[in-house]
C-alpha cells in the first residue's frame, strides 16, 4: 500500500495543488475579493500537505532514508515547485 509510486503520486498532487492555492486562489481572494477559492483549495492543499508528510515518514522508514533526504523531502513540500523537484531527483524511477 505505501510505495514509492504512491508517494511519487501523491507528491505530484499535492505540488499542483500548491501552484493552484499560490497563482489562483490566493490572486482570486485578494485582486477579485473571492475568498471562496482559498478556503476550497486551501483546505484540500492541507489535507494534501499532511498526507505528504506522512507518507514521507513511513517511507523514510520503509526505503531506509537518511536524515539529510528525509528533511530535504519534507522542506520542499513548502515553496511552490518543491515537489516536482523531488520527483524529479529522488523519485523518478518509481
Amino acid at each position: 500500500m505505501f510505495t514509492l509510486k504512491n508517494f511519487k503520486t501523491l507528491a505530484l498532487i499535492e505540488g499542483v495543488s500548491a501552484i493552484l492555492l499560490f497563482f489562483f486562489a490566493m490572486p482570486m481572494k485578494y485582486a477579485f475579493d473571492m475568498p471562496i477559492f482559498v478556503k476550497y483549495i486551501g483546505m484540500i492543499h492541507g489535507i494534501l500537505f499532511i498526507g505528504y508528510i506522512l507518507l514521507a515518514t513511513i517511507m523514510m522508514r520503509k526505503e531506509k532514508w537518511g536524515i539529510g533526504k528525509y528533511i530535504e523531502i519534507c522542506l520542499a513540500s513548502i515553496p511552490p515547485f518543491g515537489t516536482f523537484y523531488i520527483e524529479k531527483k529522488y523519485l523518478r524511477n518509481a
